[in-house]
């Protein structure tokens, strides 16, 4: 059978949003999700996904990238993927993702199986949430999202701070704190928009709530030596890392020993064996993972896939693993990969490459025409 690539489809999507929501960072206006599919000669196909502009995702692709992968062979994941980082690195990694599909399923096998196995059935999520709407019923509406998302099931939630004083911050989170009961807990991301001094400001004021897991990104992340001495003051775990690029990008925050969880995203790593390589890293320092996922739902999945075959993170937690990040907001394209948690679980399909299809009727339906984009 040829293993030689004969197609290379592009699929942008995009979604305007009825209501804008955020983070610390403004409002997201749409969702959009640029989705590819390679196919080979001999007939075998694999599905990745790209985060970016879709106007400049889909003439890069058509410039370049469709020209250099056509004729090319699927098995050489790796030398092809180093060689497309140079041109886009996030383009990198959604084609990593469709030749790792293309090499399980000419094998006969799951990707969890190419990739030595899973270690679970299933893995936890946690329900993360935009906090800021322009609504006009603000702080209101995300804690009835809040609330919403442990009604059915999560028994976690990350909210948003660092678009307000302060003090509306605070009084949010100290209100969404008080409501969660035992059992329940809840992460606060700031999207790296403190300084020192309001970053140590919260710290204090998040040492008395035993129900928050982490604190997100208080900081630029390039801020090793701040990270390290927020972290020495104990009680408070530091989390972090989304927009990290490489391993090499995680090593000083690993050997200054500056997240208790580092967060990789499979789509901004420059593929799947570099993703792969991160959590392999981290266990080596003994530092916890729990990926960011928010930005699309196959990397999402393929997030899933990499943590149901992590070995745990402690002897003392043999049959548990860190949460994925699984996005609650309106967004269509959460159901372009057909799964549903459960109970704060997803459990994981077996079967050939993904072990599930994406769902095409959507993608049809969405698919973006080329007309105005905003950005």
């Amino acid at each position: 059978m040829s293993m030689r690539l004969a197609a290379v489809e592009t699929f942008p999507l995009l979604y305007p949003l009825p209501q804008p929501y955020g983070d610390a960072n403004g409002y997201k206006y749409y969702r959009a999700s640029f989705l590819l599919r390679l196919t080979t000669e001999g007939g075998l196909s694999g599905w990745g996904e790209v985060t970016g502009w879709l106007p400049e995702l889909e003439t890069e692709f058509k410039r370049r990238i469709i020209p250099y992968l056509r004729g090319k062979n699927a098995l050489k994941r790796t030398r092809l993927v180093a060689h497309l980082k140079g041109w886009h690195h996030r383009a990198a990694a959604g084609i990593s993702m469709a030749l790792t599909e293309i090499a399980a399923k000419g094998a006969g096998i799951s990707i969890c199986e190419l990739w030595g196995g899973r270690r679970r059935d299933k893995v936890p999520v946690y329900a993360s949430l935009q906090s800021y709407t322009a609504q006009a019923a603000w702080p209101e509406h995300p804690l009835s999202q809040a609330q919403e998302a442990l009604s059915q099931g999560f028994r976690a939630i990350k909210v948003k701070i660092g678009a307000k004083t302060f003090g509306e911050d605070f009084s949010h989170i100290q209100h969404l704190q008080g409501s969660l009961s035992p059992g329940q807990e809840f992460m606060v991301d700031a999207n790296q928009s403190f300084d020192q001094a309001t970053a140590r400001k919260w710290g204090r004021q998040m040492l008395s709530w035993e129900n928050l897991a982490w604190f997100e990104e208080p900081l630029p992340i390039q801020q090793v030596a701040t990270y390290k001495a927020l972290r020495s003051q104990g009680g408070v775990a530091m989390a972090g890392g989304e927009n990290i690029k490489s391993a090499v990008g995680f090593l000083a925050l690993l050997q200054q020993g500056a997240l208790d969880i580092i967060q990789p995203d499979p789509a901004h790593t420059g593929g799947l064996d570099e993703y792969r390589h991160i959590l392999g890293l981290a266990r080596s320092f003994g530092v916890r993972v729990s990926p960011h996922s928010f930005d699309g739902a196959l990397s999402r999945y393929y997030a899933l896939l990499a943590q149901a075959c992590l070995p745990p993170w402690s002897k003392m937690a043999q049959d548990d693993i860190e949460p994925v990040e699984w996005d609650v907001m309106e967004n269509p394209f959460t159901a372009l990969v057909p799964l549903k948690p459960k109970g704060g679980q997803i459990h994981l399909p077996s079967g050939r490459g993904l072990g599930l299809e994406l769902d095409e009727e959507l993608i049809c339906h969405y698919r973006w025409d080329g007309s105005s984009h905003w950005s």
